[in-house]
């Protein structure tokens, strides 16, 4: 185990030529990042957990409701123990084949067994309530972090001059108001990494676990490495446009249209012109080209750039997908929903069908639709979700 430590930590690899870990180490004189200070990451992530979870039940839903936010989940299928049996040991969107062998079994039309599916989807999905509050809550920490973050930076060289992050370097010495920031932020991202399993699934939950991944893996990296100058700018700059954007999510849950499209179109341009715009001449400039003229070329340069360029490229996904929503907005006069991180099926349309084999068959329910839904039933192999 100690060589493969001592083969993972190798100075070579990880430091300019000439500088050893030894040469990091705190001293009266001077604090430098220590890699056993990550460890603190995980307690905190678990507070700033429990400290959601206060926040959201007593902060969050009664402004929710004092919002008047829709409080009731979608509508219950009424109860059926040989749907209920398909459903959650077989399939949630039975074909036409199943459909109509269902429909024989239980002398119910193929409508009603449709609706009943669509309907016990929808009881698997979020309130509004759930996510008023879930945005609420993220966008209070953002608004929070992103604050502190300037009135840090605006005191520091580096933010009006980015060949500072290498001057010096490594023997910079840690600040402790950069210390609090960092670790905030990483236990911040640790929660976001297991809480989302338990979140409000979104249909771009793949991209965000990856982007999760890689947002720690950074922060955990800068720190040891203490390339953590630049490492305050990239998380100073990712923060601002996620303010914007639970903000209009809680205008769209609050059913203030007008103001949720305003926020949206903002987001979509605070997100572009700082993601696309800032981060690539910014950021990118100075750890592609400036940090190689400072300190000529050692591997873990590479391995700070091939992150950066990473998250790049999560950006030019999501920009694809709020640039397309944007159009879909201005062509329709109104803002549907953000794509980048839009629930993963929304409630399911229904339409008032009457049932005409079970005895139950003028029992009409009605669901809700979202910006994208399809009205009526499609075909039995089909699902009338919208994604």
């Amino acid at each position: 185990m100690a060589g493969i430590l001592a083969w993972f930590w190798n100075e070579r690899f990880w430091l300019p030529h000439n500088v050893t870990w030894a040469d990091l180490q705190s001293t009266e004189e001077a604090t430098f990042p220590q890699a056993e200070d990550l460890y603190l990451a995980f307690p905190l992530a678990f507070c700033i957990f429990m400290i959601r979870l206060l926040f959201e039940r007593f902060i969050a839903k009664p402004c929710a409701l004092g919002l008047k936010v829709q409080a009731n989940g979608p509508q219950k299928a009424q109860p059926n123990a040989i749907l209920e049996k398909v459903f959650t040991a077989i399939t949630k969107h039975p074909d036409e084949k199943r459909l109509e062998g269902l429909s024989k079994q239980l002398d119910w039309d193929v409508r009603s067994i449709q609706r009943w599916f669509r309907q016990r989807r929808n009881q698997e999905k979020p309130s509004t309530l759930r996510k008023f509050c879930e945005s609420m809550w993220r966008f209070t920490f953002y608004l929070y972090i992103f604050t502190y973050g300037v009135r840090f930076l605006k005191k520091t060289p580096w933010l009006w001059n980015t060949r500072q992050c290498w001057s010096g370097y490594p023997y910079q010495p840690l600040m402790p108001d950069l210390h609090y920031y960092y670790m905030v932020e990483l236990s911040f991202y640790w929660s976001l990494m297991f809480s989302q399993f338990i979140d409000v699934k979104r249909k771009d939950f793949g991209i965000m676990f990856t982007h999760h991944i890689v947002a720690v893996t950074l922060i955990t990296f800068s720190y040891i490495t203490n390339l953590t100058r630049v490492g305050t700018l990239i998380l100073c700059l990712h923060d601002v446009a996620d303010i914007v954007l639970e903000a209009a999510k809680m205008a769209n849950y609050c059913k203030c249209q007008k103001l949720s499209d305003l926020l949206f179109l903002t987001f979509a341009v605070v997100f572009i012109v700082s993601r696309l715009g800032i981060y690539p001449l910014w950021i990118l400039n100075t750890t592609l080209f400036e940090l190689y003229e400072a300190l000529g070329n050692f591997p873990a340069l590479w391995v700070l750039n091939v992150l950066l360029i990473v998250l790049q490229t999560l950006h030019c996904f999501w920009s694809y997908l709020i640039i397309k929503a944007a159009y879909r907005a201005i062509s329709k006069g109104k803002v549907a929903k953000d794509a980048r991180s839009d629930v993963e099926s929304s409630s399911d349309e229904e339409e008032t069908v009457p049932r005409s084999k079970a005895p139950h068959s003028t029992v009409t329910t009605n669901g809700t639709s979202g910006a994208n839904g399809t009205n009526g039933y499609l075909t039995a192999a089909t699902s009338s979700e919208e994604h």
